[in-house]
């Protein structure tokens, strides 16, 4: 079934701007060792009365996230993310802790209790070790889209584009105080969740639906929240939610993902109202695509799902931004995400960046957490 919503005879371009806001998941590292603190409930007391309604209790008693409001521009974005981080960090050094953008557990977690919450606790009991796993964070984009039929179908067509953000995001190079020679070493610890990876392909919202359902039956899921697809429409807000990125090491590469994110949904939401068909790729394929992204980053090759072949990761980069180009640009955004594809060229992606510090430290992994603490607050 293809979806046909009624078509607009002239579309006004100030109805067809999106709205977008960011979910950012950060570690709480001790200062000197590195490992993971289980400091989360004592920082969120000890941020503002409003910097705490901006916070979220997580997974793991290490972790902390921070959440914009909706924003319409990536200039007021910014604003949000560098005020949240700012109060999040002064919130971690007041408890003795360091905020840090980082998308994996670097150096290693001796507490992995969840928090005392019912269905945390569940989560714990239904799927055991994995869901004792060491903290990874995520960076989480929603753009809105009210139409929740659409939504499902935007979700369809992005699937050959989010191996690309993926290797954008790439920030969590290291486990256990080692380079893992994979850019996004949380894209492998969650594999093993059931309920992460590749969003399937849906008919309608009703087979999603549906579909869901079965998987509560099954046992798979606990409730609707825990599907955790690399897209999905939210389950809490009228949006695209697209959570593939590791926590990005700066406001600028967190600006820069929001925008291309935005752009992307923004533009294939057009083709689904103009009939383009989504392409139907086996999910065998796409799955192997987000395995190369994770490995190689920015740093090699990425899997072109339109082909099938292997090709330099920053040509799939040039060719997304020339696909989503119209859409920065109607919403504002061109000029900034240039200029910011620019510099990530030239400073490669987080897991570069990471490694680069190894390199020039012989090693020194301490020497990487000064970095992204830094980065986190101020690159």
């Amino acid at each position: 079934m293809t979806y046909n919503p009624p078509r607009a005879t002239t579309t006004d371009t100030a109805s067809r701007l999106m709205t977008l806001g960011v979910e950012e998941e950060f570690l709480l590292l001790h200062p000197v060792t590195g490992e993971s603190l289980p400091a989360a409930d004592r920082v969120r007391a000890a941020l503002s009365t409003a910097a705490r309604e901006q916070s979220r209790q997580e997974f793991r008693h290490s972790m902390v996230e921070m959440v914009t409001p909706v924003c319409a521009d990536l200039g007021e974005l910014r604003a949000h993310l560098l005020e949240l981080r700012g109060r999040a960090a002064d919130a971690a050094r007041a408890v003795g802790a360091r905020l840090v953008a980082v998308g994996a557990t670097p150096v290693h977690e001796r507490h992995r209790s969840v928090p005392d919450e019912p269905r945390y606790h569940a989560m714990s009991r239904r799927f055991g070790p994995v869901a004792h796993d060491p903290a990874v964070c995520g960076c989480h984009v929603h753009v809105g889209v009210p139409d929740r039929e659409l939504a499902v179908q935007i979700c369809n067509y992005l699937r050959p584009w989010l191996p690309v953000v993926q290797a954008i995001t790439a920030n969590s190079p290291l486990h256990d105080g080692h380079d893992t020679g994979h850019a996004s070493w949380r894209s492998m610890q969650l594999e093993r969740w059931p309920s992460i990876g590749p969003t399937p392909h849906f008919e309608s919202a009703t087979d999603y639906d549906a579909t869901v359902g079965e998987l509560i039956k099954a046992g798979i899921l606990l409730d609707a929240a825990m599907v955790y697809w690399y897209a999905r429409p939210s389950a809490a807000y009228p949006t695209v939610e697209v959570r593939v990125g590791d926590v990005c090491p700066t406001v600028d590469d967190t600006v820069l993902v929001a925008g291309l994110v935005r752009a992307l949904v923004a533009t294939l939401a057009d083709d689904v109202r103009a009939g383009v068909p989504a392409r139907r790729i086996r999910d065998c394929l796409v799955s192997a695509a987000h395995w190369r992204a994770a490995h190689d980053g920015l740093a090699g090759d990425l899997i072109d799902l339109r082909s099938g072949r292997a090709r330099p990761a920053w040509d799939l980069v040039d060719e997304l931004l020339a696909t989503v180009a119209p859409a920065l640009d109607r919403h504002g955004d061109l000029d900034r995400v240039r200029d910011q594809l620019t510099r990530l060229r030239r400073d490669g992606n987080g897991a570069q960046r990471q490694r680069r510090v190894l390199s020039r430290t012989d090693g020194d992994v301490r020497a990487v957490l000064d970095y992204l603490t830094a980065q986190t607050v101020g690159g």
